[in-house]
């Protein structure tokens, strides 16, 4: 596995919406990003996966700080 050096671009998320009644795939890709409690933060590496997880539970999340 190569260890690429990113440009130091990262992005920190905090959660701000429930996962309780929400679909399994929302609650894993909040899990996915460290998010598994309400008003959790966390700093993450600004890849285009980490982009279309924050898509797709945008309703739940809000981005804090893109640097």
């Amino acid at each position: 596995m190569s260890a690429k050096k990113s440009g130091g671009q990262t992005v920190t998320v905090q959660q701000t919406g429930s996962p309780l009644r929400r679909r399994p795939d929302q609650r894993e890709t909040l899990v996915g990003l460290g998010l598994n409690k309400m008003r959790r933060t966390k700093t993450l590496e600004d890849t285009p996966a980490v982009r279309g997880m924050i898509k797709k539970v945008a309703h739940l999340i809000r981005v804090v700080d893109e640097a």
